[in-house]
């Protein structure tokens, strides 16, 4: 792999401190950093950036896409995605956008605009390169059998962690998923997702009082297996997959993002069915007027839950 120069893009959540280890092992330099105070104060992006040997702070992303090979955006808020990746796709430099890649149908729609006219852009969940899954496809089907239901799952919310979910699902059962229903909620919701060909994967979403590891039960024509995706190793397996063709190392991307995104509009027909009382959502029934998951008042939720937990925001 090369070696990039990458600009972090919103500090929001524990990812772009997470990541910056991961990116500096795989021999890519940080060369500054970009905060829109969504989340974290006036300042916050300086402490970051000195707690972490990074050399800049950017007033502008005009200025950053001048700077870096790759840009990623840690956003909370997946409303503002698009405006954050728009000044390095002008640029003509890679985009990550970390997960969930949109909220909606018109941002999903831009994205596959840009990288319909040859711009770089990836990203979204890390479990959508579990190394678990990758293993398991990688066995002959012959042997482990042809996979016909699935049952996936995580906690926390419906979208900003639920997309995990439905990106495991995608990862697993890879493209052509037609239709989505909503089928109750016990403690989370119950999603049932059909593929084109038969095929039916279950999704369990949403809170729960207690922790879930990223899961999947798999049963084919032959067996069952169960799967936890190792939470260690995701954001390097993203990363490893995802930057050699974001950087121009590579041709193809790993997953096309029309594939990629699949994921997300699963988590839209999923939504609108719920909306609409359970009621079965063709993804060629998703609409431009429907407004989708609020990025905005998750943001606000996010930012006052990261307000209690450093005591407002005293110590970072």
């Amino acid at each position: 792999m090369k070696s990039l120069k990458i600009g972090l893009v919103d500090l929001d959540t524990s990812h772009p401190g997470s990541w910056t280890p991961i990116l500096r092992d795989l021999g890519h330099e940080i060369v500054g950093v970009f905060d829109g105070s969504t989340v974290w104060p006036a300042g916050y992006a300086a402490h970051f950036a000195q707690k972490r040997d990074i050399p800049r702070v950017f007033e502008n992303l005009d200025e950053m896409a001048e700077a870096v090979d790759v840009a990623i955006i840690h956003a909370c808020n997946w409303d503002l995605h698009v405006a954050r990746a728009e000044p390095f796709v002008k640029a003509g430099k890679g985009v990550l956008i970390d997960k969930p890649l949109a909220g909606n149908l018109r941002d999903i729609n831009t994205l596959l605009d840009w990288a319909g006219m040859g711009r770089r852009i990836h990203g979204g969940s890390s479990l959508r390169f579990t190394n678990e899954v990758r293993e398991y496809l990688a066995q002959p089907e012959g042997e482990r059998g042809r996979i016909h239901t699935v049952l996936a799952g995580c906690a926390v919310d419906d979208y900003f962690y639920g997309i995990h979910a439905y990106a495991l699902l995608s990862s697993l059962m890879g493209p052509g998923a037609e239709r989505v229903r909503y089928l109750g909620t016990a403690v989370q919701k119950l999603i049932q997702v059909t593929w084109k060909d038969g095929r039916i994967g279950l999704l369990s979403i949403g809170a729960q009082p207690g922790y879930l590891p990223f899961y999947l039960t798999i049963v084919t024509d032959k067996a069952v297996k169960h799967l936890e995706a190792d939470s260690n190793k995701i954001y390097r397996s993203l990363l490893e997959a995802v930057l050699p063709y974001l950087g121009g190392e590579v041709e193809k991307p790993p997953v096309p993002l029309r594939d990629l995104l699949e994921a997300e509009l699963i988590g839209l027909a999923a939504r609108r069915s719920w909306m609409h009382h359970g009621a079965e959502v063709f993804l060629t029934d998703l609409r431009l007027d429907d407004d989708g998951y609020d990025g905005g008042a998750f943001n606000a939720e996010y930012r006052r839950a990261r307000m209690i937990a450093t005591e407002n925001f005293r110590v970072y």
